[in-house]
Order: structure tokens, then C-alpha cells, then sequence
């Protein structure tokens, strides 16, 4: 007995040091009973940093054993395709047991050599392994073996007592991002839109850069096709004007004045700009119905159903705005004067190429000076050569999303960007203009389980694991360990 107690206060006494300062996840595992009518209860795992501590109580007190029988005792840790065996206890009878000091069994094999003559008949089992990674979700069986007194094998069982869980409980959700690489262009090719309102005198078609606002008006026009024509990357390709005239008055003098009035922009800007000739294109429209329409149909104006009935009558042009006026005058007086004005504009559009950049160093220059002519793929591109969650990496993504701010991919990573910066609101307007791709269903995963709508979370990325989402089982699994 005295054996017993001296070979137990040297396990725990190697043990316990080492388990007290570290994180403990005891198992009271509830009585489990083998074949053999040996039980293991009040079970213990835990782990230090590098160890790991297993404690049992053994009860072999209706276990059938004669003088010449030795019972065997062995836990071992299965999972991930390996093995790893722990002490073993051989509990031998009077017979046995003094020919296994003679033969110095305990030294030779390495185990624990007891007489089995002890009163209580309950054996508390410990041991302290080196602990491996792969252990952690592990079995831990506990194999337990008859032997006869030739060492031959009488019976022989083992039986699962725990799956090893020594990590600290996940309290926390943490997202693995689905980052979003951008498809390159072949050709950079892009377009800017604009509209004028070049004031004419009355029944005119000669600019007068002077005359009321044209100084402001033509300012825009200049300063939209700078924009382009002074970058030495960008390379315009087309660039067309079409002017529209105001309903009222004649339909022919409309003609007219609308596609005079575009001829007439059109020289001014050639003089500006040594465009080859024909390279500006136009076209015009004499009466821009449809503006008016757009108009009144968004208004609060009195009579808005029977003008429009009207404007999208079959009548001629000019009989259309006879009748509104002879109908409606009062609303024809006041569209006359604050929405006809409005209707005489000239839209201008300019087409152009910008180069590629493949230089990182350029491109990071570029994000701060001129992001709109980098394409999606360059500012990934720049976003990989700079550490992930730095400001200057979370404002890569937000100007990308500022200059595509309809692209579902630029839309999906500063959804990452936002999450990660745990500003919530500004991630799900992202996330609502990601689409509904696998992707996009995913990171609305990640913004439910971060904001605590577990239910919700879950939901999503079971939608997201059946589309083949790689990270969707790997965040329920986050889920189960954390019970939500």
C-alpha cells in the first residue's frame, strides 16, 4: 500500500505545478461500465502549455481475477489517424504479481506494477503526456484487458471516456473574410457625361462666352475634358455634343435653333482643342419632350394627369403645346418660365482609354492622386502589397468602392474592411449592394454573427456552405463551439 500511495504522489506531484497556472477544462464523465465490470468515473483533462493531465477513478471491485490473472489497464488518445498510448497499470494477482518483480516487468515495460490486494478496490488513475495540437477533439478510450497467467489474452475491451477539449470555451466570433480578386480588364475603357445650359439670345445660334452664365457653363465644359485630355495615360476616343431646344414656339425654328445651337458648340470647342477634324460628333433633338415629362411627372404641379395625357398624346408637336397652353394656362405660364429654360441644354460625352499600371509603388501614388484611373483589379493589386487592417489598406478599399461604387466585388471587400473596423452600419450598406452571390450571402454571415444575431448567422452560412462557400462550415462549426 505503501507503494501505491508513494508512486501516486510522484504523478501528481510532476503534474499539478504545471496544470495549476493553466486554462483547466475538467470532464466528470458519468459512471461508464465495460464488460468486465470495471467502471471509470469522475473523469479530469486538462492541460498545461505543453502537457496534458488525465485523472480517473478505476473501479475494479467486481472484476473477476484469480492469483495467476493480471488486468491491464491502458488509456490511449485516437483521432486524426494517430495514436498515442498513455501509462499503463497492470493490477496483478498474488501469483503473477511476484513473478513480475522477478522479472523486473515494471522497469522492462515501462508501467506501474500493483498488487491487487488493496481494501477500497477503487484505483485512481493519473497521468502527464507531452501534448500535441492534434489531440485537441481527440478520443480518449480507455482499454482494459484480462490476462491469464501465460499472459494470454482472457478478455479484452475498449471504450470511449471523453473526446479531449482542453481549448478555452469560444466566447467570440471570429470571421475568416472572403476577399474578393478582381477580374483585369483588357482595355481600360471609360466615359464622362455632361450638361450644359449655354444661354443664346432670343432666337440666336452664336455663343457669347459673356452672355449670362455662359462663363460658368462653358468653365464646366472645359474643365470636364481637361480632365482627361492633360492626362498623358488616359487617350480620348470619341467625344460627342447633342443639344436639345424647349417646346414652345414653331417646330421647324426649333430645328433650327437646336441644331445650330450644337454646330455652334461644337466650333467653340474645336478652337480650344486641336481635335482632328470630324473627331467631334453631334446630333440634337428640337423639342426635349421627354424632359418635360420627367418634369411634371415628379412634381406636384396642379393638373399633372391631363398635361401628361397630353404630352403622351399623338398629337404634333406644336398642337401639344397649343393645347397644354389653351388648357392649362396657368400651369403653362409657370412651366414656361421656370422649366422650358431648363429643357435648352447641351449634353457632351467623352470616351477614353487609360493605361495599365502594373508598378506598386505607382499605383499606391495613385490611390491618393488619381484613383479614377486605376481599375479594380490595380487597387487589389496595391491592397496586397501593404499589411492587412492598416489605414492605408482599409483606405485602399474605400476608395476603390468610391470610384465603383455599383461594383458588387468593390462593394463586398470594403464590406470586409468595415467589419473588421467593427463599423457595422456602414458594412451592411455594402453588403446590400453586393448582390446575392455565395460570396455576398456569406460576409452577411459574418455581419449577423458579429452583431450577435447568431440565428440569423447560422442561417446564412448554411445558405453559403450549400453554394460551396470553402469558409461557411468552418464558421457553423464557430457557432457549435460557441453553443449559439
Amino acid at each position: 500500500m505503501k507503494n501505491i500511495i508513494a508512486i501516486l504522489c510522484m504523478l501528481l506531484g510532476a503534474v499539478v505545478p504545471a496544470a495549476a497556472s493553466a486554462y483547466s477544462a475538467s470532464i466528470h464523465a458519468s459512471d461508464t461500465r465495460t464488460r468486465l465490470n470495471a467502471s471509470a468515473t469522475n473523469l479530469a483533462v486538462e492541460r498545461s502549455e505543453n502537457y496534458l493531465f488525465v485523472k480517473t477513478d478505476i473501479n475494479i471491485d467486481s472484476v473477476s481475477r484469480g492469483t495467476n490473472r493480471e488486468l491491464w489497464i491502458e488509456p490511449v488518445v485516437v483521432g486524426n489517424g494517430r495514436e498515442f498510448k498513455l501509462p499503463v497499470v497492470v493490477m496483478a494477482g498474488r501469483n503473477r504479481f511476484f513473478q513480475a518483480e522477478r522479472h523486473d516487468l515494471a522497469v522492462k515495460e515501462n508501467l506501474t506494477l500493483l498488487r491487487d490486494n488493496y481494501k477500497d478496490k477503487v484505483y485512481t488513475y493519473t497521468a502527464s503526456v507531452p501534448y500535441e495540437s492534434w489531440m485537441q477533439g481527440a478520443d480518449l478510450n480507455l482499454v482494459l484487458e484480462l490476462r491469464g497467467c501465460c499472459s494470454d489474452s482472457i478478455d479484452r475491451q475498449e471504450i470511449i471516456l471523453t473526446r479531449v477539449n482542453t481549448e478555452p470555451p469560444v466566447e467570440k466570433f471570429f470571421p475568416a473574410y472572403n476577399w474578393i480578386t478582381p477580374q483585369a480588364e483588357a482595355v481600360k475603357t471609360r466615359e464622362l457625361r455632361g450638361q450644359a445650359y449655354i444661354d443664346f439670345p432670343v432666337n440666336k445660334t452664336v455663343i457669347y462666352p459673356e452672355y449670362r452664365r455662359n462663363t460658368v457653363e462653358l468653365a464646366k465644359i472645359r474643365a470636364t475634358i481637361d480632365s482627361v485630355h492633360k492626362d498623358p495615360d488616359i487617350t480620348i476616343t470619341a467625344l460627342s455634343i447633342k443639344g436639345y431646344a424647349s417646346p414652345e414656339g414653331p417646330w421647324n425654328n426649333n430645328v433650327r435653333l437646336a441644331k445650330g445651337r450644337t454646330a455652334a458648340l461644337k466650333d467653340y470647342v474645336e478652337q480650344l482643342y486641336s481635335f482632328k477634324p470630324g473627331f467631334i460628333t453631334t446630333s440634337y433633338d428640337p423639342e426635349d419632350w421627354d424632359g418635360l415629362r420627367t418634369y411634371v411627372e415628379n412634381s406636384a404641379i396642379a393638373n399633372r394627369e391631363g398635361i401628361l395625357s397630353i404630352i403622351d398624346s399623338s398629337l404634333e408637336p406644336d398642337a401639344k403645346d397649343a393645347k397644354i397652353k389653351s388648357t392649362y394656362p396657368q400651369q403653362y405660364a409657370f412651366l414656361l418660365a421656370e422649366v422650358y429654360p431648363a429643357l435648352r441644354h447641351s449634353d457632351y460625352r467623352i470616351e477614353y482609354n487609360i493605361r495599365s499600371y502594373t508598378d506598386v509603388n505607382e499605383i499606391l501614388t495613385l490611390v491618393k492622386t488619381r484613383p479614377q484611373n486605376l481599375s479594380l483589379q490595380e487597387f487589389f493589386l496595391a491592397a496586397q502589397s501593404v499589411e492587412p487592417g492598416t489605414p492605408i489598406y482599409n483606405d485602399i478599399f474605400e476608395t476603390a468602392v468610391r470610384m465603383y461604387p455599383d461594383s458588387e466585388v468593390a462593394n463586398l471587400n470594403a464590406a470586409n474592411v468595415a467589419m473588421a473596423r467593427e463599423d457595422y452600419a456602414k458594412a451592411e450598406r455594402y453588403i446590400a449592394k453586393a448582390g446575392d452571390t455565395p460570396e455576398a450571402i456569406y460576409s452577411g454571415g459574418i455581419l449577423a454573427a458579429l452583431r450577435g444575431d447568431y440565428a440569423k448567422a447560422r442561417e446564412l452560412f448554411q445558405a453559403a456552405a450549400r453554394l460551396k462557400v470553402a469558409d461557411a462550415p468552418a464558421a457553423l462549426q464557430q457557432l457549435d463551439e460557441m453553443g449559439k
